[in-house]
């Protein structure tokens, strides 16, 4: 297939710049990580004081060539949340604590990723990676869906910074074809414009709570 031999051709040619992305994301990673100490132990402790569960919640998420590994989070949603399985984030989702709300439109809950970033499991900026429950239901009934593993997955991607919170399959569609942009035209300045992008974002607490 053309498109696939194309984004091969980039990713190929780009080789140092995704090098320079690693080495980068490490180093910016561990700044952060130590910077945002206080803020994570303040979170823990308001999460612990408003149900006395957990203050981290573990996900699989699938990674690099779909190969399935754990994220951390700092705990937003009730402890028997998924008691029924797994289901989307939706507008107003009663699984939401109060502490919750607030950790996930300000991203902190997103924070303890920086871990992963540092193991070379995530990237700070690609694809955000799914759930594999809804992988499966998602690779057949999008084309291309396994292009975005092709690349890193990341805390922030080209579709989260374009397009509003995805919840559904019909998101999912729309927000595969700004995964596929970024991979076929990476380069360390979109990383960049999408860093700048997703800063702005965080400091006007948008884009991180489900529209529907």
């Amino acid at each position: 297939n053309s498109l696939i031999e194309k984004i091969f051709q980039n990713l190929k040619g780009n080789n140092s710049a995704i090098r320079l992305k690693r080495v980068s994301e490490f180093f910016i990673s561990i700044f952060l990580l130590f910077l945002s100490l206080p803020i994570i132990l303040i979170s823990a402790l308001l999460i612990k004081i408003e149900d006395g569960g957990p203050v981290f919640y573990f996900q699989d998420r699938t990674g690099y060539k779909g190969k399935v590994f754990k994220i951390i989070k700092l705990r937003t949603m009730k402890i028997d949340s998924e008691k029924n399985g797994p289901l989307w984030s939706k507008r107003n989702d009663s699984r939401i604590t109060r502490i919750g709300k607030f950790l996930r439109k300000s991203r902190i809950d997103e924070i303890p990723q920086l871990l992963l970033v540092i193991d070379g499991k995530l990237s700070l900026i690609g694809p955000r990676p799914e759930r594999p429950n809804f992988d499966i239901v998602l690779k057949e009934k999008i084309p291309f869906y396994n292009l975005r593993y092709f690349m890193k997955p990341g805390l922030s991607g080209w579709a989260q910074v374009n397009f509003p919170y995805g919840a559904s399959q019909e998101d999912a569609k729309n927000k595969l074809s700004y995964d596929i942009y970024y991979i076929h035209n990476y380069s360390n300045l979109l990383d960049l414009v999408i860093l700048f992008k997703t800063i702005k974002l965080v400091f006007n607490l948008r884009g991180a709570i489900a529209l529907n």
